[in-house]
């Protein structure tokens, strides 16, 4: 009787949680426009990771209400949920025809704020924001710009590290006074995110009470662009061991 009642316990949870994921037009009080995000409520969640994809940041198509991005944190929603977050994917705001790195560091910044505001009210928890190869640029700026009353802490994955607005080395990231997780894989060949230059974003983050740099060797089948998410640079077929340890990390960070 007690294993029939746990298992109908079980699925009911289940049910709730998955009755709570779903696309959010979020209103940017600008001409009509609005910033899609997909939003999924764990009623069991440590906190709520804001996830920053790279390149323009598109949706790709919504299949079954669901973002079909290939990008390395918008396909891995699931493992981040699966560790006990809230998590909400944001992607580019309607009335834009590309996400450059301009924009990142100024005017998407009122974005995440925006963003921030709505996962405050709606889950309660603490704020983490984690950027992968542009959002690396869209993270830092916001995290230094709103402060640590409003991000709780970073993680930055491939990170943009030279000449492009907004690379995280040319950023006052010693103003950082939350906890930073760098992530990085050995073998990423694109050109803007160097993985020896991405080892020294941790020497600049003076004030962080807590830093960390992790360099990913695992992985398979890379194709394509090296920049592009299904390479080494998007931590292809390692998405899951590397959101375990991001994960980890999150839940209990240690330098």
């Amino acid at each position: 009787m007690m294993k029939l009642i746990a298992a109908l316990f079980f699925l009911l949870s289940n049910l709730a949680v998955h009755a709570e994921e779903g696309m959010v037009q979020l209103d940017l009080s600008r001409h009509g426009a609005h910033l899609p995000m997909y939003v999924m409520s764990n009623p069991h969640a440590l906190a709520t990771l804001i996830l920053l994809p790279g390149g323009e940041a598109s949706t790709g198509k919504i299949i079954d209400g669901k973002p079909s991005s290939g990008n390395f944190l918008a396909r891995s929603r699931d493992y981040f949920f699966s560790e006990n977050f809230n998590v909400v994917v944001i992607f580019r705001a309607s009335d834009l025809a590309k996400l450059d790195y301009s924009y990142r560091v100024r005017e998407h910044v009122a974005e995440i704020a925006k963003v921030i505001n709505f996962s405050k009210e709606k889950f309660q928890k603490p704020i983490w924001l984690v950027g992968t190869s542009r959002g690396t640029v869209s993270g830092t700026s916001a995290a230094i710009a709103l402060g640590d009353k409003a991000v709780q802490g970073l993680v930055l994955a491939s990170s943009v590290t030279n000449n492009k607005i907004g690379a995280i080395n040319t950023q006052s990231i010693g103003e950082l006074k939350i906890p930073v997780l760098v992530v990085h894989h050995k073998y990423d060949a694109c050109k803007i995110c160097d993985p020896y230059e991405a080892s020294l974003i941790t020497s600049g983050l003076t004030s962080a009470p807590v830093k960390r740099f992790v360099l990913i060797e695992g992985g398979a089948k890379p194709e394509g662009d090296p920049c592009a998410a299904k390479h080494w640079h998007g931590f292809i077929n390692y998405e899951k061991e590397t959101v375990k340890l991001m994960s980890d990390w999150i839940k209990k960070p240690l330098s």
